[in-house]
């Protein structure tokens, strides 16, 4: 790797293929060593290997399709996904038997790579746009679970992939576990002489969305926990409609906002960071000598496992890990930067600060607290000597230790529908969060260009649709059609919205179908009217009508 002429063809093609085989197939400890020199070199000379070896991956996967072009024309390609995945269904049990993945490098070098917050080099900078452009992602998800012996899958390198390619793997292992559990169900029906059951089935009414689908689900998991990785269907009380999967779009979204509501107590909000933290707990002792009885219901909620409210298994796990003093920049930059001013404080700090392990806090209801991070905190004070221990016995009680048993009873219900998923080990934090919450950043643009029109209409027919230039009402007709106001991973051009006739001109407003992405709009008689009826609905009907 001193060679500078690692680049030229000669290299790429011949030796440095070579090389990079004989590298891998060194011993762990070995590999340990070699990563230890390589963390002294600086920064210009491991972005030339990083490059380097970018170039190599591209090389050798374009030089591969070529090949594999070639061959085609000379016979029908025979394995397809489809028929790979319908062919090894009575191995399904083998393949997702398997042990969890450990990287053997990590446990060598006693370091974990998510645990890395500034990289020398970017995360991004080792994903391959052009691989992931043109990579075969059914054909490389089979390698991964079927033929992982004899076959090599871009998706035992996660940090070349990108969240578009992931989420595809992502896609196909879910259907694959929901074809699976529907035909064990199918199975045992005949045996048992019972009507089959392939969905998950949720009853709620809107009014109590949260108890319905607490109680629904925590029966679920304790009498059958494998039903949890079924498709969801959800039917609203008292409402017509089939679950194409608009209605349960809509569902979570319901859900999410009323587990997210303050009032119910799990989680707060900090209007200053945008951020959802878990409610804290205060065991500390109370300043006031006033008892209050716990009205929000949290009591009986925080015994309930939020994971539970993600049933079709479709979230991966990432590597969990606690939260550290430099976390708390994010979620609280005041106390960070009280903390930072703290450790570069150059006067007297016992004196002049009067500082001790004790802290205060304010509970559920605003009262006010004090918790001692050591026994007889009160007593000791924070001396130059101390304060590093003190900073991160603070940050540890209020991101680790304050919301335990919150966290706990989260992850469990978490991992109740995701340990078994083989691309848990894929997702960064800040991909599980684009996973699960999408991207606030909505290109239009890229939307305008992706939407198809039906019934007559065209682009110019509809461009009242626009509303206004206003972000907030252009965000409010974006979220009428997907029933979601954030763009999917990939931007919103990879969002098939569909434009479409309903009916001749009306002073009904819009209505929308969530299940395909549709906008109903009546031929309203002018543009105007147009644009008048859709900021109505943007205005006083979340959603529209939803179907």
């Amino acid at each position: 790797m001193e060679n500078t002429n690692l680049h030229s063809p000669e290299y790429l093609e011949v030796a440095l293929p070579q090389f990079c085989k004989a590298m891998s197939q060194l011993p762990d400890e070995a590999q340990a060593r070699l990563a230890k020199i390589w963390s002294q070199f600086g920064l210009p000379h491991v972005r030339r290997m990083t490059e380097t070896f970018q170039q190599l991956i591209t090389f050798t996967h374009f030089r591969r399709r070529v090949r594999r072009r070639a061959q085609r024309r000379r016979r029908r390609r025979r394995l397809r996904f489809g028929r790979a995945v319908a062919a090894r269904a009575d191995g399904e049990e083998r393949i997702y038997k398997k042990g969890p993945r450990v990287d053997a490098l990590e446990t060598e070098l006693g370091v974990r790579t998510i645990d890395s917050r500034k990289p020398l080099i970017p995360f991004e900078d080792f994903t391959n746009e052009s691989l992931n452009e043109v990579l075969e992602m059914d054909k490389d998800f089979t390698f991964f679970k079927v033929d992982g012996e004899s076959k090599f899958s871009f998706q035992t390198c996660p940090f070349v992939l990108n969240a578009v390619t992931k989420s595809q793997g992502l896609y196909y292992d879910n259907r694959i576990r929901m074809y699976g559990e529907r035909r064990l169900t199918a199975f045992y029906s005949m045996m048992q002489g019972r009507e089959p059951t392939p969905y998950l089935e949720l009853k709620v009414r809107r009014d109590h969305i949260i108890d319905d689908a607490m109680i629904r689900l925590e029966i679920i998991a304790m009498e059958n926990p494998s039903d949890l990785k079924k498709q969801l269907v959800v039917e609203f009380e008292g409402e017509q409609g089939v679950d194409e999967g608009g209605i349960s779009k809509e569902f979570f979204q319901l859900f999410l906002e009323e587990i997210f509501n303050p009032d119910i107590g799990m989680f707060r909000y900090d209007e200053d960071t945008k951020l959802f933290w878990f409610q804290l707990v205060v065991s500390g002792k109370r300043r006031s000598v006033h008892s209050h009885r716990d009205r929000s219901g949290f009591g009986h909620l925080q015994q309930l496992h939020p994971g539970r409210s993600l049933p079709h298994g479709g979230l991966p796990e990432a590597h969990g890990k606690k939260g550290t003093y430099h976390d708390l920049a994010d979620l609280n930059p005041m106390l960070y930067k009280s903390l930072q001013d703290l450790l570069e404080y150059t006067g007297n700090v016992q004196d002049d600060l009067t500082l001790t392990f004790q802290i205060s806090q304010t509970d559920l209801f605003g009262n006010p607290t004090v918790h001692d991070l050591k026994e007889n905190g009160e007593q000791i004070p924070v001396t130059e000597e101390n304060r590093q221990e003190f900073v991160e016995m603070y940050a540890d009680y209020i991101l680790n230790k304050s919301v335990e048993s919150q966290f706990k009873a989260f992850k469990k219900g978490f991992l109740m529908v995701t340990s078994e998923s083989p691309l848990k080990y894929l997702y960064r934090p800040e991909e599980v969060e684009l996973l699960i919450c999408g991207s606030r950043k909505l290109d239009f643009e890229a939307l305008e260009k992706s939407t198809d029109y039906d019934g007559g209409y065209n682009k110019d027919k509809t461009s009242g649709t626009s509303c206004t230039r206003s972000a907030k009402s252009r965000r409010g007709c974006f979220y009428s059609s997907p029933g979601t106001d954030r763009a999917p991973i990939g931007g919103l051009g990879k969002l098939k919205m569909i434009i479409a006739r309903n009916g001749p001109d009306t002073d009904r407003l819009p209505t929308s179908h969530t299940c395909f992405n549709a906008l109903l709009l009546p031929e309203y008689s002018s543009k105007h009217k147009l644009k008048e009826q859709l900021l109505k609905a943007i205005t006083y009907a979340k959603g529209f009508g939803l179907l």
